[in-house]
């Protein structure tokens, strides 16, 4: 058998199993793991997704466990990066998929405005109160009426570190902010530069303003933020870019300079921190920071390449800032509701997180599926977190301000990068520009 068919074999095993526990139940999500056995014998679903190579190996075997326990037949459509090109065409064709898995919220709201969606019916929208923190029933929904699952997570308040450098300076990973920048202060009095900061990628720094801004203002500011309804100039922001400030001004803590920074990639700043010729000794970024680790260095994640969560301000809870994919239905079936409700279930996503390259935020998968510990240890990091996750807050505005190269934030928070003196200056050109994208 190959190996694609010994996974499968295993998917298999694991649904079987699960559902000889619950002993046959016909009756849909009272089982916890979606539709009845056998229920959708017949019909033909089809799934589209941006995932292609690995991601889209993995998620097949999960649908092949959903057609083994239903006996529906799932076909996958991979769209690439364009989903939202691929999505209006066909729904102006009148021919979309049954069930899309969309990869910001920004879409699932347009297509919900658009009318293109189904809303969940009681099945999956109790199963998404069973399995989810009440954050994710929130970004699934649209004007209070749950309209997505979601699926595939990112934890992106993670700050990674190369222990040698750690240990060469005689300091550990911190827990708050103001030891994070003892750490900093002391690297960088030992002569190992602290921070590689990817400034070339604007996207980076817009994760680095939001985590900051996360802590300082909290989830409610937040929220506001997000949605315009408070402005850049509001205090919150100003206390936010003050503590950026602070961090980006001490005496050679960035690698290059602030604006020797500006010419440094994403995956650049990780490899400068884990190549055998590190330049500095911290990055931060999400969970994924771990395949560019082993990817493009010999550094071996949880071991010389390790992390801590995001720090502590002023005696902040435990918080993330996350992006996410989800499912949506655009098909009134069957076929469809039955397989959000499967991808609400702990044993789906738990198929996918044995095979590595995944996080959950279903807070019921077992952590122990994880094939690693340190993936183990960022899943329980974004299920501590609770209702206190955020969406990345510029993939929650328009394109134009949130998501668009050397412009809006990305362009602006770049400028603040290589003078980071300027706040007030700086909030003011967020708050024109954030007023200029949101058409007021």
């Amino acid at each position: 058998m190959s190996r694609r068919g010994v996974r499968i074999g295993a998917a298999f095993a694991s649904v079987a199993l699960f559902a000889a526990a619950c002993g046959g139940d016909d009756g849909g999500s009272s089982n916890g793991g979606g539709p009845a056995e056998g229920s959708l014998e017949g019909q033909t679903i089809e799934v589209a997704a941006v995932w292609t190579g690995a991601e889209q190996e993995s998620f097949r075997l999960v649908l092949d466990a959903f057609e083994e326990r239903t006996g529906a037949e799932v076909q996958y459509t991979s769209t690439g990066d364009d989903i939202a090109t691929v999505l209006n065409t066909r729904l102006q064709g009148g021919s979309p998929p049954d069930v899309a898995i969309l990869p910001q919220p920004g879409l699932l709201r347009d297509l919900a405005e658009q009318d293109a969606l189904v809303p969940v019916n009681d099945a999956v929208s109790a199963a998404v109160d069973e399995n989810f923190a009440g954050i994710w029933r929130e970004l699934g929904s649209v004007d209070g009426e749950l309209y997505g699952v979601y699926w595939k997570a990112a934890n992106k308040s993670l700050v990674w570190y190369n222990t040698e450098a750690f240990d060469d300076a005689g300091v550990e990973a911190p827990e708050t902010w103001e030891d994070f920048t003892t750490v900093v202060s002391t690297l960088s009095d030992a002569g190992i530069t602290p921070l590689s900061i990817a400034g070339g990628d604007g996207w980076t720094l817009t994760d680095w303003f939001e985590n900051v801004y996360l802590r300082v203002a909290g989830p409610e500011a937040y929220d506001q933020l997000a949605s315009h309804e408070i402005p850049w100039t509001d205090q919150t922001v100003i206390d936010t870019l003050t503590i950026l400030s602070e961090l980006w001004s001490m005496p050679n803590a960035v690698s290059g300079g602030p604006e020797g920074a500006l010419q440094i990639t994403f995956q650049q700043s990780v490899a400068d921190v884990f190549s055998d010729d590190p330049q500095a000794a911290i990055v931060f970024e999400g969970d994924f920071v771990a395949s560019v680790i082993n990817a493009e260095t010999s550094a071996t994640v949880g071991e010389n390449a390790q992390f801590f969560t995001f720090p502590s301000i002023n005696g902040s809870p435990t918080s993330v800032v996350a992006g996410g994919d989800v499912a949506v239905a655009l098909q009134d079936n069957e076929g469809a509701h039955g397989l959000l409700e499967f991808l609400a279930s702990p044993e789906a996503a738990e198929i996918w997180a044995a095979q590595g390259g995944f996080l959950s935020p279903n807070q019921n998968v077992d952590l122990s599926v994880y094939p690693d510990e340190s993936t183990q240890q960022i899943a329980q990091a974004l299920i501590d977190a609770g209702d206190n996750v955020r969406y990345d807050m510029s993939d929650l505005q328009p394109a134009a301000f949130g998501a668009t190269p050397s412009a809006g934030m990305w362009g602006i928070l770049q400028d603040f990068l290589a003078n980071p003196t300027d706040i007030q200056g700086t909030a003011q050109a967020l708050e024109e520009q954030a007023t200029a994208a949101y058409g007021g």
